[in-house]
Order: C-alpha cells, then sequence, then structure tokens
C-alpha cells in the first residue's frame, strides 16, 4: 500500500484554509446548510459568554468591577468561534425570566417571564444603543463572519407569567398551575390537541418568531418540543416558511424519549414532529456515555441514520453527543471521551454540535456552587448550580478550560469535517466487523474514497485489533488524518494496538 503524498495530502486537509467572509447584506441560507449537514454548531449563553470573573468564584458580582455577558461583548467571541470553525451558534434563551418561585440568582434562562422581549441582564448601559438594538448588532456581526444564528424558545412560562397571563397554562384537578416533571420554577403552557390549537399559546409563539425574525434570527431551537402537539407546530413551521423558506426549525426531541413532561401534557414522538415540519432533531447520541458494546453504536446510527431517510423531505440531525443537559465529557471519561465526541462529529453526515467551553475542557465548576449568595436578583438567594454543566441559573463566569490539545483537534476536525462532508452525504454507513466487542470501525465510500474511522469504548484498558481494510486493492493509497502512532498496514490488514479511549480515522484512496 502506498503512504507516499500522505503529508503534503494531510497538510491540505488538517488546514484548510477557509474563505473570507466579506460584510454584505445578509440572506438566510441556514435551513439548505442544515439539511446537508454542514453546520457546525456551538451553544452559548449570552449571559457568560464573554464575561469576566475577577475573584475566581465562579460568579459575577458587577459591584467588584466584574463584568456580565452582554450581547456587544459576546461580539469580541465571535472571531475566536469563525476561527476554530464554527458556523452557526445555538444561542440559550434571551427572553426575560421569572423572579418568583426561581432557581439561582438570576433565574433559569428557561422560566420565560415573557416571549416578545429581551433579557435585560443582556443589556449594556454603556451603550446608546437599546437592548433590541444591541440584540441586532451581535447578529449582524455574526453574519458578517458567516456565522448564522439560531435561537432556543422555552417550552414553559415562569410563574410571574402565570400570574400575568393565567389563560396561558394548563390547570390542576384543583385549577392550580401545573408544574412539569420537576421544574419547579416554571408551570406547564397549554397547547391544545391535534383537532384544535390553543390559540392563545399559538399567538404568543407565533409573536416570538415574529420578533426573532426581526432581529434577524436564522432559525429556532425548540425546547422540549414534545410537549406541544404535532398541529401546533405544523401550523407554526409553515407561518414561519411563508415569510422565510430558509427559517431552520431544530426540535430537541429523542428516540430515547418516551414520557411527556407532566400528566397534563401532550407526548408528540420524534418522528410525528419531523412530519410536523421540523427540520431536525437531537437524536440519541447522548447515550454514548453509556454504550458499552459497539453494537449499541451501531444500533443507535442504522436506526437515526435509516429514520431520516424515511421523510418525503429532507431531514437531519445534530450530533448530540454532548449538549447543556449533559454533564461536561472531561469528568465523565476524561479527554479521550472528549476527543472522541469531536471526531464522532467530523466523520458521522450529522451537524455538528457542541456547548461553549467544550473545545477547551471546561469542567464547569463554580467555586461558589450551591451556596449561599451575598445578594440576588430573584427570591432565590442560593448559586444553584447542575454539577458539571454549564450554568444556565445566575451571572456566571466565562465558560473556559485550558486543554491545548482538545482545542486544537476542534479546529482539525472541523476542517476535516468539511472535506469529507461528500463521502459523508453520498456514503452509506457501513461498520465494520471486529471481533472484540470494545472497538466499533465504521466506514463511509462514495466515488473511491473511503471514510473509515475506529474507536476504543473501554476508556481503562487499551485492545489489539486486527481486521481486513474494505475497498482496498494494492494500488490504494493510506491517508492518516487523525493517528497517535501509525498502525501497521500489510496486505490490506491493519494491525494496531487501540489505546483505552483512542479514536483514529483514516481515508483510503481506491486508486484504479
Amino acid at each position: 500500500m502506498k503512504i507516499n503524498k500522505i503529508i503534503s495530502l494531510a497538510v491540505f486537509l488538517f488546514l484548510a484554509v477557509q474563505t473570507s467572509v466579506v460584510a454584505q447584506e445578509w440572506k438566510n441560507d441556514l435551513r439548505t446548510k442544515f439539511l446537508n449537514n454542514e453546520t457546525i454548531i456551538m451553544e452559548i449563553n449570552i449571559r457568560s459568554f464573554n464575561s469576566n470573573d475577577i475573584d475566581g468564584d465562579g460568579f459575577i458580582e458587577e459591584e467588584k468591577g466584574e463584568r456580565r455577558g452582554t450581547f456587544l461583548n459576546a461580539i469580541e467571541r465571535l472571531d475566536e468561534l469563525k476561527n476554530i470553525g464554527v458556523n452557526t451558534l445555538h444561542v440559550l434563551p434571551i427572553t426575560p425570566v421569572g423572579k418568583l418561585k426561581a432557581l439561582g440568582t438570576a433565574g433559569s434562562l428557561y422560566s420565560a417571564a415573557d416571549f416578545s422581549s429581551l433579557n435585560k441582564d443582556m443589556y449594556d448601559e454603556k451603550s446608546e444603543l437599546t437592548l433590541e438594538q444591541q440584540a441586532k448588532k451581535f447578529i449582524e456581526e455574526a453574519h458578517n463572519r458567516g456565522i448564522r444564528v439560531i435561537v432556543d424558545v422555552p417550552a414553559c412560562g415562569s410563574y410571574d407569567l402565570y400570574l400575568q397571563r393565567p389563560d396561558l397554562f394548563v390547570s390542576g384537578n384543583q385549577g392550580e398551575p401545573v408544574l412539569p416533571s420537576d421544574w419547579t420554577d416554571v408551570r406547564l403552557l397549554s397547547t391544545g390537541t391535534e383537532d384544535k390549537v390553543d390559540s392563545n399559546v399559538y399567538g404568543l409563539y407565533k409573536d416570538f418568531f415574529k420578533y426573532m425574525k426581526n432581529l434577524g434570527v436564522d432559525g429556532i431551537r425548540a425546547d422540549v418540543a414534545h410537549s406541544k402537539t404535532a398541529l401546533f407546530w405544523k401550523e407554526l413551521i409553515e407561518y414561519s416558511h411563508r415569510k422565510d423558506p430558509e427559517f431552520l426549525w431544530l426540535a430537541e426531541s429523542s428516540e430515547s424519549w418516551n414520557d411527556a413532561i407532566s400528566s397534563y401534557a401532550v407526548f408528540t414522538p420524534y418522528n410525528k414532529l419531523l412530519e410536523a415540519g421540523f427540520d431536525g432533531y437531537y437524536g440519541s447520541f447522548m447515550n454514548l456515555k453509556n454504550w458499552k458494546k459497539s453494537e449499541e453504536l451501531y444500533n443507535q446510527f442504522n436506526q437515526t441514520f435509516g429514520e431520516l431517510k424515511k421523510f418525503n423531505t429532507p431531514k437531519s440531525v445534530i450530533g448530540s453527543f454532548t449538549t447543556h443537559d449533559e454533564v461536561s465529557p472531561i469528568l465523565i471519561k476524561g479527554e479521550a471521551f472528549s476527543d472522541m465526541i469531536i471526531w464522532l462529529n467530523a466523520t458521522l453526515p450529522v451537524n455538528s454540535y457542541f456547548v461553549d467551553g467544550f473545545q477547551t475542557g471546561d469542567d464547569y465548576k463554580y467555586l461558589m456552587g450551591n451556596k449561599t449568595a451575598p445578594h440576588t436578583n430573584t427570591d432565590d438567594d442560593i448559586f444553584f448550580i447542575h454539577e458539571g454543566k454549564i450554568d444556565i441559573f445566575n451571572l456566571s463566569r466565562k465558560p473556559q478550560g485550558n486543554n491545548t490539545k482538545l482545542k486544537n483537534d476542534f479546529l482539525l476536525a472541523n476542517n476535516v469535517k468539511t472535506n469529507i462532508l461528500p463521502i459523508l452525504n453520498n456514503g452509506n454507513f457501513i461498520p465494520i466487523k471486529i471481533k472484540n466487542s470494545n472497538i466499533f470501525a465504521y466506514m463511509f465510500n462514495y466515488n473511491k474514497k473511503s471514510v473509515i474511522t475506529i474507536g476504543n469504548i473501554d476508556f481503562k484498558n487499551e485492545h489489539k485489533i486486527s481486521f481486513k481494510i474494505p475497498k482496498y486493492n494494492k494500488n490504494s493509497t493510506l491517508l492518516p488524518i487523525k493517528i497517535s502512532s501509525m498502525p501497521e498496514v500489510k496486505n490490506g490488514k491493519i494491525n494496531h494496538t487501540m489505546k483505552a479511549g483512542e479514536i483514529i480515522v483514516l481515508i483510503i484512496n481506491e486508486d484504479s
């Protein structure tokens, strides 16, 4: 097998120059990009995105001269994200949040107190621009860098909103507002039935879409999308596409989720949401942390990619291996687990997805987390957090770590993804048989090129592997993309010792 030309071609793939974006009038293309698996998404929280925590306690106290995140100072980090390959932002909710029966000193981003205005925590008082103008400026600056913007719409309303508009909410047996799941800071919005949409809540969400569209937003991620009927979403999505056919709708939904968030709530499965018009959903890739055998990985990938082919219109999925609802991969299985997530996103026909801080190995530890706060903006005086997850309840520190290896791999993998995407999109997912169930291997083949990904899901022990390379002939060229050491290749057979949690990526050119 030829291994010459490896260095020059690898450098081309690794360091492919990204086309510079010249500021011009923005034309939304997010839906097309997403359906072609071209988006590399970073989830961010404006309140912490570019905050400055001087004393290192994890939280922002402005009377000490510390700085919370705002729409305007968020602009300072856009070049950073662009330079590591991010081309789409998933912005966590920017709506005002409830202050009563709240969680955390600023209130959960998902406890929406209004759907037609913006969270004042994200306002820069030193600017002459209004809050809305500041939000527009942030989105415009993202667009100027070729970065698209998705904004989250909360699934529920705050207790404050309930007191103002009880007509929007579901009532329990005693007439009380319903708490969905164990989310004590929110109440369940009404949705209607599959025969008749609740006009009040529909109007709320319709106004939200129009407000986001006016700001320049390119798409919406629907929080707990299964808590509303398919008819509700169908009417709203069709309305949005009459205004902008490229407007994206991403459903927080999974094949793994089968239960309603309350006995009073509806449950609409992921396939019905996709039929209703959603362009994509989460899939069940977050279960990677629990998979012990390669068969579990194969089964999930086959199920997800198989399901997507069943719809009359194109659909896609995000690489939801980690989200803001998941504990930091660094805390689960260490650096190798994060690295595996990076390369699975890069070598699968998905829209790559990450949480701010992931790219540098943030463990999302906050020194004063779950301790009494010196003061609060809500009726909760505790710095409430979810351990190991990015904070959404307080004005908190900027997500960041110090793992340069992950950051370098993040950039490398995103460049590789761009180059191999035609192979992933046009090829089929082909599991490669390996006797050791701790090892997964899969291939995508198209136009005489193959991408082969091999991983060890045992994060404690190394394992030896030996297998025949599919589509091999004596003139084939092997290009190692992601390796720690060069595998032994003889007569088209790979022999290698996989380190604990290691993942390797190879490209095979089938020369004639």
